[in-house]
């Protein structure tokens, strides 16, 4: 007896529509930028028409919006992740800042969020987004090292923002190292020491 093989729901297409159009956009976004990219480009990389691509997507920025969403929404996983395995809150912490520091040396991560997200979302669309997702987890983490007594008294969301922001600028200095490997030691040991400073 031959099985015949469930056809595939119109939400099911689409849905694999859209996650091929998101995985060819976030190589060529990540690899040639968002203004040499175009929509056309993208759906021939993700094997569909330029019509398919404008049925998911209203524009180029609303696909590369929802790129970058995606890539707040994996580191912020990792970072969970390693919240989850570390021994205490300082440790979940400190590796987590060192954690988003390395993923910051993938070129198509550091293009994608650190270079073209701002120019391209503005800095309240790209806020908004990392308050879901990145600076969530690292709140999140702030406050979990405050409640264990490791840290300071003071204003804890606007410490999680401040190290948030110290840790972006972190990831633009790896974005324009020559050797972004080499300068992630002098990066990731600054990050520690401001860590350090508010550390009760």
């Amino acid at each position: 007896m031959i099985r015949r093989i469930p056809a595939r729901t119109q939400t099911e297409r689409s849905d694999a529509t859209t996650a091929r159009l998101l995985t060819a956009a976030r190589r060529l976004f990540g690899a040639d930028g968002y203004h040499a990219t175009s929509i056309e480009a993208v759906a021939s990389a993700a094997g569909v028409t330029k019509g398919a691509a404008y049925h998911h997507f209203r524009g180029k920025a609303d696909l590369f919006r929802a790129v970058f969403t995606r890539e707040q929404e994996a580191i912020a996983d990792t970072l969970e992740r390693v919240a989850a395995q570390s021994p205490d809150a300082w440790a979940a912490l400190t590796q987590g800042t060192r954690t988003f520091l390395e993923h910051c040396l993938d070129p198509g991560f550091r293009r994608v969020v650190l270079l073209d997200g701002p120019a391209v979302l503005g800095w309240d669309g790209v806020r908004e987004i990392e308050c879901a997702h990145t600076l969530r987890v690292l709140s999140a983490g702030v406050r979990a090292a405050a409640d264990a007594g490791l840290l300071v008294a003071g204003d804890l969301d606007a410490r999680a923002q401040l190290v948030f922001g110290a840790l972006c600028e972190g990831g633009m200095l790896l974005a324009r190292a020559d050797d972004p490997a080499r300068a992630l030691v002098g990066v990731a040991d600054e990050a520690r020491l401001l860590l350090g400073a508010l550390r009760a």
